[in-house]
């Protein structure tokens, strides 16, 4: 079944962060004149119901959920490129994902991904983490995020509900220093036990190791080059 497409006005833009020189780094006394770029960083703003299609159902569904305090579990919700994201307060995770895996006419059985993110301007959210979340039974797909500080980075496991989540939070526990309550055996995936913090972090010193190539050496990144 064909889903109807969302209208092109369902979202707004939002800057939420203006980067200055080449990549954001500042201070590298650059003459070549990339220094003094300034670049908005730009991402869609918050949707707004009707969305069209299915997505309207799977958020009408969720709107019924609420917390203690009789607050929504849905924080705000973006529609942009014909995807739907949720962003779901963290206390209420597991109820959320429980409702959509056995809810007959959600039935998102399948959690496909978990990825973090770090963004160091959010305070208070600097970490994200989304979830790719797929029916098999009415073939659709939406995406959840949850947020969380730097200072608090707890995020409920889901692996009770999806156990495909196993790797995937661990591998966001390794790269980005996310704490999955609750997780069977949180350790790290691709890094070494002993490595120090979480590469992935955007406020991760750039460093690296001396790498052979060819009968030469190449220095790690941060040595490569300096300015005067």
């Amino acid at each position: 079944m064909q889903r109807e497409l969302v209208p092109s006005d369902a979202r707004e833009l939002e800057i939420v962060d203006v980067q200055e020189g080449m990549f954001g780094v500042k201070g590298t006394g650059d003459t070549s004149g990339y220094g003094g770029l300034t670049r908005p960083v730009i991402m869609p703003g918050a949707s707004k119901p009707p969305f069209g299609g299915w997505f309207d159902d799977v958020h009408d569904r969720l709107s019924t959920l609420a917390d203690a305090h009789d607050t929504s579990v849905i924080e705000k919700v973006i529609v942009d490129r014909g995807e739907i994201t949720f962003f779901i307060r963290r206390h209420a995770l597991l109820e959320v994902v429980t409702h959509l895996r056995n809810d007959e006419d959600l039935r998102f059985e399948f959690c496909s991904s978990i990825s973090g993110m770090h963004f160091p301007h959010e305070e208070g959210r600097e970490l994200h983490v989304v979830y790719h979340l797929l029916s098999m039974t009415h073939r659709r797909r939406i995406r959840l995020e949850v947020t969380c500080s730097d200072d608090d980075p707890h995020v409920p496991s889901v692996v009770s509900i999806y156990p495909t989540a196993d790797w995937h939070e661990r591998e966001t526990w390794d790269f980005f220093g996310v704490q999955f309550d609750g997780h069977p055996g949180l350790t790290r995936i691709l890094m070494p036990d002993d490595w120090p913090g979480h590469p992935q972090r955007k406020d991760y010193p750039l460093g690296g190791v001396p790498v052979e190539y060819k009968g030469g050496t190449i220095p790690p990144p941060d040595e490569r080059r300096a300015y005067s």
